[in-house]
């Protein structure tokens, strides 16, 4: 794909991977619409000019990711050159109306339409733009609080080993684990209910911003993160769902390999009577 440019549309929350130490999922739109998987990108690695929000245009040099058969995926072909942020399309008072010409080019409204294409062998869709029918609920589980033992401990002996906490002008810390899951009960066009997982960057960082004003206190920081994405999000935004599958549940052919990696929540457009 060579030098490509991409309006960055997801940021998930990052993961640690024993081989590629601390990971963050990151996906986008070329500007024909059609989306891009860059991945991986040790993206708090990155030096704070080449660190990147959502709706920054950006130009990176892209390969295909041979390892992973999903067609959108492409990693970087280095992290150090080639990467560069160029321009940012801006919210518009919210109404999002530049971003909505690129990102609500293709939107599906059926889930079972949407899994079907997920496990066609021409198609193997794994990004998407959804409009569900309805949201039903939010719902908040608590899961385990520690990362996998293993996996930090190989994190941490190659902190060491390279001095990643000396020396240096952007320190590298192990970002903290959710103790908390957050998804979407909702419904779309086929009739089915469904609850998938939300594991977008921003829904993890207003968890951390809300439990440092309450001085703590988990259920009243859970109780503001459903605010924002149920009473706010879904009652009173134009919500769309960015979906994407995981390579592990895409490849092992589960029923439904598809997670909630961000939201596209502009002003709800109202039309005007003529008379």
């Amino acid at each position: 794909m060579a030098l490509t440019k991409v309006l960055i549309a997801v940021k998930t929350y990052p993961t640690l991977s024993s081989k590629y130490d601390e990971l963050v999922c990151t996906a986008g739109f070329l500007e024909d619409g059609s989306w891009v998987r860059v991945y991986p990108i040790p993206f708090r690695k990155l030096e704070y000019d080449k660190q990147y929000s959502k709706y920054d245009w950006i130009e990176v040099d892209l390969e295909k990711n041979n390892s992973d058969f999903r067609l959108e995926s492409y990693k970087p072909k280095s992290i150090e050159n080639n990467f560069r942020k160029f321009d940012v399309i801006k919210a518009d008072g919210g109404s999002w109306n530049q971003r909505r010409e690129i990102v609500l080019k293709n939107v599906h409204t059926n889930m079972t339409e949407l899994i079907a294409e997920a496990k066609d062998t021409t198609k193997y869709t794994s990004l998407a733009v959804f409009k569900p029918k309805a949201i039903l609920d939010f719902k908040i589980e608590k899961v385990d609080r520690e990362w996998d033992k293993k996996k930090l401990d190989i994190l941490k002996s190659k902190a060491q080993q390279l001095n990643l906490f000396q020396n240096s002008d952007n320190p590298f810390e192990v970002v903290k684990k959710l103790p908390y899951k957050f998804s979407y009960k909702f419904i779309s066009d086929d009739g089915i209910e469904r609850t998938m997982m939300i594991e977008d960057w921003e829904i993890g960082a207003l968890f951390w911003r809300q439990l440092t004003k309450h001085k703590g206190d988990e259920g009243k920081a859970c109780e503001d993160v459903k605010k924002k994405y149920f009473d706010d999000f879904a009652k009173t935004k134009d919500l769309y769902l960015f979906l994407g599958t995981t390579w592990k549940f895409h490849s092992m052919n589960a029923p439904n390999p598809f997670i909630i990696i961000g939201t596209f929540h502009p002003k709800r457009i109202v039309q005007s009577s003529l008379f």
